[in-house]
């Protein structure tokens, strides 16, 4: 099913709540949190990095990689690059997020894998890195035939949009262990921090509901891409 409006407007608001969203964890992880560190005495600060880079790893570069097919009026392999070189950079930082919370988890004596959260926030990086390199090998290099390309497109596209419907679900588990968690140590539950966080993962929602609206529309003129992403259904 395709949409039969321009994705233009909704790219741009996709481009709007990725820059909140941004913001808003910024905000939670720097102002309320205490900010990052590599090493640290207080391992707070290494788990900042976590939620951090998570969102804006696999959730807002990783939307705007997929999106990029609908948000940019460049040439097809342009297109495909930087499609491929941002998923790229999202799956970089989502491993590295990982590796923060299992550092955060080591060095406080906290067990790992314990959560649902934990357990498909490991599944969708896996699920990432396998549609990352099969997504390389047949469209970027060495690259299938054209007749190949035509048909695996559509499952490509299907896969990749739920490894990122899991993905989003993921994050929004997250914020709400970790505000459970602050909750049940006392924090405040109608606090500021308890509502700063609540609102990042609704804008974290929306920002992935509009990168899904954005894909099922229909990609600004002239669609000269024979193999790129295109509305579903068409």
């Amino acid at each position: 099913m395709a949409l039969g409006v321009q994705a233009t407007p909704f790219t741009y608001a996709t481009h709007f709540l990725g820059i909140v969203a941004l913001i808003l964890v910024l905000v939670w992880t720097i102002h309320f949190r205490g900010g990052f560190a590599w090493e640290a005495t207080n391992k707070n600060l290494i788990f900042n990095l976590h939620p951090f880079l998570m969102l804006f790893g696999l959730i807002i570069i990783g939307g705007e990689a997929i999106i990029s097919y609908k948000s940019l009026p460049l040439r097809k392999e342009v297109k495909k690059l930087i499609h491929l070189v941002l998923h790229a950079i999202a799956l970089v930082l989502g491993i590295i997020g990982i590796y923060f919370a299992f550092k955060y988890h080591n060095e406080s004596g906290i067990a790992n894998l314990y959560s649902l959260h934990s357990w498909v926030g490991l599944g969708v990086i896996v699920l990432y890195a396998i549609q990352w390199i099969y997504g390389f090998l047949t469209f970027f290099f060495p690259g299938a035939s054209n007749a190949l390309r035509s048909e695996v497109l559509p499952w490509h596209v299907v896969f990749g949009i739920t490894v990122y419907i899991l993905a989003v679900g993921t994050a929004t588990l997250g914020f709400l262990e970790k505000l459970t968690f602050l909750e049940s140590s006392g924090l405040a539950k109608y606090g500021s921090e308890a509502f700063l966080v609540n609102f990042t993962a609704i804008v974290t929602v929306f920002f992935g509901a509009f990168v899904l609206l954005s894909v099922v529309s229909q990609p600004p003129p002239p669609a000269e891409d024979d193999y790129s992403y295109s509305a579903i259904g068409d």
